[in-house]
């Protein structure tokens, strides 16, 4: 009896260990994937805050933007990969004009959530 009950034991021990284990790798991934997230929004707010810039120069409107827009995403893509199409940086510059201050950007929401907000034609 005592060997039986020793053995369920350590069996209850050890699930416990696997659980334990279990929740921590899975709390980590969760924390990780919402740095990476917000990383990802704030970096692209910065990459249009300066392709807004250097396309207006200080003017409200730019001059030319379809041009430069395609020339940016095809060096971009050729030098750092996937992720800068052209529509991806139309996102970011419609993200960019509708938050001016990054801070009003909320780190719960994955960059395809902000480009499904983003898609919302109705500004309350």
């Amino acid at each position: 009896m005592k060997i039986k009950r020793k053995i369920i034991t350590t069996k209850n021990k050890y699930h416990n260990l696997i659980e334990k284990i279990s929740e921590i790798v899975n709390k980590s991934r969760s924390q990780l994937a919402r740095t990476i997230n917000t990383t990802i929004v704030n970096t692209y707010w910065s990459i249009e805050k300066y392709i807004v810039e250097f396309e207006q120069k200080g003017k409200e409107r730019a001059d030319y933007g379809s041009e430069l827009m395609k020339a940016i995403s095809r060096e971009l893509s050729a030098k750092l990969g996937k992720g800068f199409s052209r529509s991806n940086l139309q996102n970011m510059k419609l993200l960019y004009l509708n938050y001016p201050k990054s801070q009003t950007l909320s780190g719960k929401l994955s960059w395809s959530h902000h480009c499904l907000l983003l898609g919302i034609s109705d500004k309350w």
